[in-house]
This record gives structure tokens, sequence and C-alpha cells, in this order.
């Protein structure tokens, strides 16, 4: 096959294969990513905006001039928010984040991609990385965001991917799982287990000995990405100390996480943390990620072992019993992924006539998101087919009454869904 034919093959199948994802990673060991990219930038029926980071992108303030100067080259009106914040409060994150969203909305009201080629000159902007991150988030649904690198950006990938928000792409294969290329053998086995309370478990010994909570935390936030730095790491555990301080527990907590495995478990290397490579890693929150990617694209014979496989693996909210912030992100991410796999397997239910087992399927969705009015209208249905229409009503009036508590009011789809079935 020639380069071009090739080349043209491998487009067709990214654009078919991230069609849901609002970022895209092209993965370091793909052997076409400047072509693809190249390919993309010369599309005639998308809309594709390009940003090549460079060597003057050392910290968001100058990404954001970089970048609002190119695009502005490319859409002339780009940025005339952001100006104007940067103005007045160039040193607020969360206004930034929300104005430069605004700015990115506006380059189209059509389908569009956004390209951020040579990514890996931010490897060590800790602030370039959470921006991106966040801004994924505050995405509109027409845009979705491409990024070229060399190596693997400082995202939580497998939180993003469960969630369906990000989907990795080696050429023409979506990574469906080992997200982070972590050793599967090594001198020490570890299961490790998030999707709950949070335990860990060494050649078969659970690990106990943590002296405080904070050791074991660490370790799961070293899991959460392929690599760390330690102002990360400061930033996410004491953001209210100034950096030297922060450092100083940091180490004790470091030396505290080392003493409960009796080893090195965060070992550095040229800048950045990462779990040691003895150890071979089984991670739960990564075969239920990997669950649910096998469900996205699995034939229909195998969807339902993939979809309740998920299910099974989940076994509560991550790191059940804390509210750090990162915590609390991850959580969602995670649950958003569970609602998916229980709704997915609830209208396989419906396939098979089964409404009950349907039923139990939905009301275990709302126990983990009692707002998700979606569900609440599938319960409504189910309840009215089954003749219980007396249920209709008590469910709809819940739903009212906890709508209230937040301040909102039921959409109009559910109220006149409400009224179809009870009149």
């Amino acid at each position: 096959m020639q380069l071009h034919d090739l080349i043209n093959q491998l487009y067709s199948t990214l654009r078919e294969k991230t069609a849901q994802a609002r970022i895209v990673l092209l993965h370091p060991d793909s052997r076409y990513r400047s072509a693809l990219v190249a390919r993309l930038i010369h599309e005639p029926d998308l809309r594709v905006f390009y940003y090549a980071m460079g060597t003057d992108d050392l910290d968001l303030q100058s990404f954001i001039a970089g970048i609002t100067h190119d695009l502005a080259n490319q859409q002339p009106l780009f940025g005339r928010h952001t100006h104007m914040l940067l103005q007045k409060d160039p040193s607020n994150f969360t206004k930034l984040l929300d104005t430069f969203s605004r700015d990115i909305a506006e380059l189209s009201q059509d389908p569009f991609v956004l390209i951020l080629d040579e990514y890996d000159r931010t490897d060590g902007a800790d602030d370039i990385q959470m921006f991106i991150e966040r801004l994924v988030m505050h995405l509109p649904d027409r845009c979705q965001i491409i990024i070229n690198s060399r190596t693997l950006p400082r995202m939580p990938w497998v939180s993003m991917i469960a969630r369906k928000h990000a989907v990795m792409m080696l050429d023409d294969q979506m990574i469906m799982s080992d997200f982070y290329r972590r050793p599967t053998e090594g001198k020490h086995d570890l299961d490790v287990y998030a999707l709950g309370p949070g335990f860990v478990i060494m050649n078969d010994k659970p690990i106990e000995a943590w002296e405080g909570h904070l050791p074991r935390l660490l370790f799961f936030f070293a899991l959460d990405k392929a690599v760390v730095t330690r102002s990360e790491i400061c930033h996410a555990f004491w953001p209210e100390l100034d950096m030297d301080q922060a450092v100083n527990v940091f180490h004790v907590t470091k030396r505290r996480l080392h003493k409960a495995f009796d080893m090195d478990v965060l070992v550095h290397d040229d800048g950045y943390y990462q779990i040691n490579p003895e150890l071979a890693i089984h991670f739960d929150a990564v075969n239920f990620t990997t669950a649910l990617v096998a469900a996205r694209t699995d034939d229909s014979a195998r969807r339902m072992d993939s979809w309740q496989r998920a299910i099974d693996m989940y076994r509560g909210p991550f790191l059940q019993g804390h509210s750090d912030g990162w915590i609390e992100d991850r959580r969602h991410d995670f649950r958003v992924g569970l609602l998916e796999a229980l709704t997915s397997m609830a209208q396989i239910r419906l396939e098979q006539d089964r409404p009950e087992q349907a039923l139990a399927l939905f009301q275990r969705a709302l126990g983990e998101d009692n707002l998700r009015e979606d569900i609440h209208r599938e319960v409504m249905q189910l309840f009215g087919r089954m003749g219980r229409r007396s249920e209709v009503a008590a469910h709809y009036q819940r739903l009212v009454d906890e709508l209230k508590k937040q301040g909102k009011q039921a959409q109009p789809e559910t109220s006149a869904l409400y009224s179809r079935i009870v009149s």
C-alpha cells in the first residue's frame, strides 16, 4: 500500500473511532503521528485549527499568549475575551479557564478540531498540563482536541477514558488496555483496589502499616498518571503551604510510603516520579476502564459480558471516605463510567424482554446519581409499561422534591412523559 493511501486509511479510522471523544492522543509510539496531523490540516470537509507548542511555552501565561496569537491568525476574532481578562486579572486560573473556553467555543459553530502539536515541549509545565486537562471539561460538544506528542502527557488518561472523554490511538488501533504501559511482571506482585475504600495487596499480603492516610493516598496519586512531578504532588496535597514546607512534608510522607512497602515505591528519574517498575501492578481502576472500552467496541455477542465485568469490578466510589479535590474528580469520572455500564446493560435486558432486571439496573444507577433525569424517565416508562402507574406518580413526585431541594425544576420532557403516562 502506498503511503498516501495508508494515511487516508488511518485518517478514516481515526475519525470513526474517536467521534465521541473530547480529546484524542496520537500515542507517542505511533509511526505516522506527524503524517496524520498533516492529513488533518488539509482535510477540506473539516474545520481544523492548529497550534504547535514552542520553546517559549514554559508556563501557562506564555502558552495563552502564544496560542491566542496563532489562532487569531486563523480566526481573526479569536482571543478577544481572553485579552480583556489578561488586562484585568491574569493570575486567576478559574476565570482564565472559563474565558479561554468561551473563545474556543466561538471558533466555529460547525464541528471542528483543535490540534496541539509538539505537546511534549510542555512536559515540565504543570500549569499547562493542568489547564488542558481542565479545558476538556469545558469544551463544547462540537470541539475535539487532538494532541500529538513524543511523550505521554501527564493527564489522568484512565479516568478520562472511563468517562468516555478521551481516546488513545496507536496509528489505526485504539489502545484498549495497559494505558500507561506499566509492567505486569516483576519482582513483586501488587494487587491494587481503588474502587471502594482503597487497599493494596503485595505478594498476597495486605499492606497495612501506612502510618496515616497520606502515604497511602500518595501511592494512589502516583498511580493515577504515568509520571508526576514533585510540585504537582505538593500542589495536590499541601496547597496551603509554601513550596519549601510542602517539599519537607512530601519527603516525610515518601519515607513512610517506602517503609510501608519495605522498598522504594516511588522512584525519581529526570525530574519525574513514577511507581517502581519492579512492581507488577494489577489495578482495578485500569481493569474497570478496560472492560468499558471493550464493551464500547465489542460485537453484540460479547458486549454484555464486558458491561457486566465492569459492573462487577466497581465495588464502590473511588477511594471512598476521602474528599481531596483530585479524588473527587476521579470519583466522578469512574461513576460516569459505571452509569454507562448499568444503563447499557439495562437496555440489553429490555431487548431480552426482562423488564424487572432492567428496572433494578436503572434503580441502581439512580442510587449513584439521583439527578440523572434521563434515567428517571427510563424508570417511569418501565413502571408505565408494567402497568404500575401509581409508582410512576410516586417516583415523579420524589424526583420533583429532590430537584426542588437543589433549586431546580424537572426538565420539560420529564414532565411531559409523566403527564402522558398517567393521563
